[in-house]
């Protein structure tokens, strides 16, 4: 019966709900739980559940559709923006780290081919898990989170790069020319990437407009073309996951990719559970205790180094040091490429099974330990924010980059703006006199509104240092937009440190926090839905409810 792949997917479905029930009672991370249920199911514990193709089907589904959502949040005026900084620091971060990594396994005592191979496998981080956490906590479009998605798809491009690297070095005899395939693998790239701006420009616009007739087409489509670009993707000689993201990014600029990204998530969110149960269910628990010792060497390097690394980087070239450990966090684990790659040094004989079982075991304590950094980073850098100064300029010119440069009397502060926040923004616009500065965390919605006319600032409520910057003096509102209470209270606190004495709207999803926001001294509480709905029915009631003389319908 265990052979069943009906009975292992009833198994994995029915203890994952449980095991995730548990996690979010003791509020832990889901994604820890998942591997958790993975490695009881498999060969290393239970053997309940055992390694088939279908479940590693569902795997590679998930992680199509996962990278596909995150491409059509870029277009190509975001990658433009983030680019030179995601190229720097995915490169930066490779080369210190290897090199790093490097000396340290030879410190450690290990021959010199076992050390590169750890070294390596150090420097990748998982794009999988770390886009999965921002998409989570709503920071894919901050900056730090465009910032850390283009690094990390970097360093998917270098794996390709050093998978073929191993491969030639191991098959030496057999005249491969490692130059010939980088050579080969630039060739493919720069041919898909025509090929996907083409597309973008002559065919997926008229095509979407006709499918989007059918929402059920367009999802189907969307589906389609997710898995297309992975497949791509890997016939090219790349990861699924770069053919993916730019199967994602081809419709990126159009109409349609909010409603395509909002129906996929489910589904998403369903087929990803089978990678992180097969990823725990992979791990060999066998060779891992005699390698304890070095492992933890390993995890405190990549736990700490790599994200000082990326902060490194990303300070000299002009941002600020809460950007640069937000998306230095991303780095702090190895991937499921560290353990593909050594498992491809096993194959090739280059590497022990101690050695495997190392990298195996760094992997194991380097995600767990990650992924609670990640969910809590923003009260870890409150905690580290006074010894990061070294990670900044005195005149962080990136950032400042957005800022808006004319001296306009500033009426209300808007922050955020999002759909309430844009409707908002421009009915205070159109009162004659109102001088408006507003307020995101999403790079793209600020240079909109900035070609718009607007005053904006780039920008996060969370972060009470940007709030110190803000022009506050003369400010008579700072409206929040922003419907999230933990949010919003920091916002007031980082008001109250700088002694603002004008008046403060926030708006809130319901009436209990609207209760708390009151509470807390807030002068405008606002209930976008609530209010709307009220607004609604006494125009209803003003146009015929109270009027008897309408009659019945014919």
């Amino acid at each position: 019966m265990f052979d069943s792949v009906f009975f292992q997917i009833g198994v994995i479905v029915g203890l994952s709900a449980v095991a995730g029930a548990i996690a979010q009672w003791l509020r832990q991370p889901l994604i820890v739980a998942f591997i958790a249920v993975g490695i009881l199911l498999g060969p290393s514990a239970s053997g309940m559940v055992l390694h088939s193709s279908e479940i590693e089907l569902f795997a590679r589904l998930g992680i199509a559709l996962l990278l596909f959502v995150v491409g059509l949040k870029l277009d190509i005026h975001v990658i433009r923006t983030v680019g030179p900084v995601a190229l720097a620091s995915g490169l930066g971060q490779v080369f210190f780290t290897s090199v790093v990594g490097y000396l340290i396994a030879l410190l450690l005592g290990m021959p010199h081919v076992e050390a590169i191979y750890v070294a390596v496998a150090l420097t990748f981080s998982s794009t999988i898990i770390i886009v999965k956490l921002l998409s989570d906590k709503r920071e894919v479009d901050s900056l730090h989170g465009r910032i850390a998605v283009g690094f990390l798809i970097v360093q998917d491009i270098v794996v390709v790069l050093v998978m073929i690297g191993l491969i030639a070095y191991g098959e030496a005899g057999k005249d491969v020319s490692i130059s010939g395939e980088a050579l080969k693998i630039l060739l493919k790239g720069s041919a898909l990437l025509i090929t996907v701006a083409l597309l973008m420009r002559y065919v997926l616009p008229h095509l979407l407009h006709r499918l989007a007739r059918s929402s059920e087409l367009l999802m189907l489509f969307a589906i389609a073309w997710a898995v297309l670009g992975g497949v791509t993707g890997e016939l090219l000689g790349f990861s699924k996951e770069v053919g993916a993201f730019l199967a994602g990014i081809s419709i990126a600029s159009t109409p349609y990719r909010e409603q395509v990204a909002a129906r996929l998530v489910s589904l998403r969110d369903f087929l990803l559970l089978f990678f992180f149960i097969e990823l725990g269910a992979t791990l060999d628990l066998s060779t891992l205790g005699a390698q304890l010792g070095a492992s933890v060497v390993f995890s405190v390097f990549v736990l700490v180094g790599n994200p000082i690394i990326v902060m490194g980087i990303m300070g000299y070239m002009g941002y600020r040091r809460r950007t640069g450990f937000l998306a230095g966090l991303t780095v702090a684990q190895i991937s499921e490429f560290s353990l593909i790659l050594a498992a491809l040094g096993l194959s090739l004989g280059h590497l022990q099974q101690e050695t495997a079982g190392l990298i195996t075991l760094v992997g194991l304590i380097t995600i767990s330990a990650s992924t609670y950094m990640i969910l809590y980073s923003h009260a870890l850098y409150e905690k580290l924010a006074p010894w990061l100064t070294w990670f900044e300029r005195d005149i962080p010119h990136r950032e400042l980059e957005n800022q808006p440069r004319s001296n306009t009397r500033i009426d209300v502060l808007l922050i955020g703006l999002g759909r309430y926040g844009a409707a908002l923004a421009a009915n205070l616009r159109a009162h004659e006199g109102c001088g408006i500065l507003a307020v995101d965390f999403d790079p793209s919605a600020v240079q909109q509104h900035m070609r718009e006319g607007y005053s904006v600032h780039y920008g996060d409520a969370e972060d009470p240092e940007f709030v110190a910057t803000l022009p506050l003096t003369d400010t008579r509102w700072v409206v929040s937009t922003i419907r999230d209470l933990a949010i919003n209270k920091t916002l007031l606190h980082g008001l109250e440190r700088q002694h603002y004495t004008g008046k403060v709207a926030i708006a809130c999803s319901n009436h209990r926090d609207a209760e708390k926001l009151e509470q807390a001294g807030v002068d405008l509480v606002l209930i976008p839905y609530s209010d709307a709905a009220r607004e609604a029915a006494e125009q209803i009631m003003h146009h015929g409810c109270d009027d008897n003389t309408g009659g019945d319908r014919p």
